[in-house]
């Protein structure tokens, strides 16, 4: 007989014991649960409570059902995070790193000339990165009465999520989307949605898909790995919608803000849930694990709540060296020569590629390049061959054709001709069946 050590007496207390067992792996990935009714006699409750219990368990991605072969354990392996191991005779254009040499310097005096502290634990935010995250938010039309600090945008999106959502939730997401974001809704057991795009950036959901969604998120600008922004016309779609849709939390990754040439988002008027996120990354360094959050006062308070009992605060230090960068660079105007530099290297490679008669989607921008292909296999396995590793499609699709990203942050001007002609030549390649 098949014996489960679940106890309770309603649905929730039944799951989560169960849910216990699966934790302290007492019961593993593919172990078969009871039948409804088998577990119903031991535990003396109704069958209906048990199968609600099993739906509440298979929504949160525990457990599995599969006709004759029962109910049984899930895979338990979170979503994993692509690496690069590129071999190091290649050219790097898949890791998609910024360019250190357009980032601003920390000046060694700065912290010499760091305000005295009574300690090493201070939990306050610094006053001068909230006066120019505030000037930050305003020009972009965002309300800036409260700001949260969190260490980096995947922090801030874990908590808004695990603020707002419960496991088995839907969450809409862009497809292609970047893998991280993936990773995530799989660590919180969140079943990702895919929303189709365009050039305009992510397409509109049906009302009842985006009230059945807990909630969805969308890049602004600069979308990873396709480089779209969402167009007016398609902010203000997707405000309509959300105002129909009060109970879904909408999260704003815009890492490519203070680099952007594109308008700032017009979701006007805002939805009743939402938070906008600024990370530091890609304008100030990754090392400065620090984001920007705004919202509205119920969702922040809720993250800043879970905040207190995790890492508690960020760093005092990193805020205030943020602070100083990223006033230097507005000053000395080390933003626009950084989004400048960017913005021509990948034009180069655009215009190149149309050379050799390969079309771009116009109007993008960021750090990569999203080109379709047949046969991502054959292009990277090519590209590779003539010295140059980009990314594989594959880890940013939940769905749609085969695609290579390819990264320009670390690319010269002067190498552009060259891998131009060896994207036409690999993307001529055809495989032929081995027998």
């Amino acid at each position: 007989m098949n014996t489960l050590l679940a106890s309770g007496t309603t649905a929730v207390e039944i799951a989560e014991s169960i849910e216990r067992l699966i934790r302290t792996q007492e019961i593993v990935t593919g172990h078969l649960l009871p039948a409804v009714r088998q577990l119903a006699a031991q535990l003396a409750v109704s069958p209906n409570t048990v199968a609600a219990a099993y739906k509440l368990l298979r929504d949160g991605g525990w457990i599995d059902t599969d006709g004759r072969r029962g109910t049984r354990v899930a895979d338990q392996q979170a979503g994993s995070v692509m690496r690069h191991a590129l071999p190091g005779h290649l050219r790097d254009l898949a890791s998609g790193n910024v360019d250190g040499r357009l980032l601003p310097r920390l000046q060694a005096q700065w912290l010499d000339q760091s305000p005295p502290d009574s300690g090493h634990d201070i939990q306050n935010n610094d006053p001068h990165l909230l006066g120019i995250a505030s000037q930050w938010l305003h020009s972009q039309n965002l309300p800036a009465e409260q700001i949260g600090i969190f260490q980096g945008a995947m922090d801030a999106m874990e908590k808004a999520l695990r603020a707002h959502c419960r496991p088995g939730n839907r969450v809409l997401v862009e497809d292609p989307c970047w893998p991280p974001v993936l990773a995530l809704l799989a660590s919180l057991r969140l079943k990702p949605i895919a929303l189709t795009g365009d050039a305009e950036g992510a397409c509109v959901a049906d009302i009842a898909v985006i009230r059945d969604a807990a909630a969805v998120i969308l890049t602004p600008r600069a979308q990873n790995p396709t480089g779209r922004s969402l167009s007016r016309q398609r902010w203000q779609q997707w405000a309509t919608a959300l105002l129909q849709t009060p109970d879904t939390l909408l999260v704003l990754d815009d890492h490519w803000g203070p680099l952007s040439q594109a308008p700032a988002p017009a979701l006007m008027p805002l939805p009743a849930r939402w938070v906008h996120i600024t990370s530091v990354s890609k304008f100030l360094g990754p090392d400065l694990r620090l984001s920007v959050v705004t919202g509205d006062s119920a969702t922040l308070a809720d993250m800043q709540r879970l905040q207190t009992l995790a890492s508690r605060w960020v760093s005092l230090l990193l805020q205030r060296l943020a602070a100083r960068l990223w006033r230097q660079a507005l000053e000395n105007g080390h933003l626009q020569q950084a989004a400048a530099s960017y913005r021509e290297r990948r034009m180069a490679l655009i215009n190149g590629l149309k050379v050799e008669g390969i079309a771009c989607e116009p109007g993008a921008e960021g750090l990569h390049v999203w080109l379709p292909v047949a046969d991502e296999t054959s292009a990277v396995q090519a590209l590779a061959s003539y010295g140059w590793g980009v990314q594989a499609g594959a880890p940013f699709r939940l769905g749609g054709g085969g695609a290579i990203r390819i990264s320009i942050a670390n690319l010269e001007t002067a190498e552009v001709p060259a891998l131009a002609k060896d994207i036409a030549s690999a993307l001529r390649v055809t495989t032929r069946p081995i027998y």
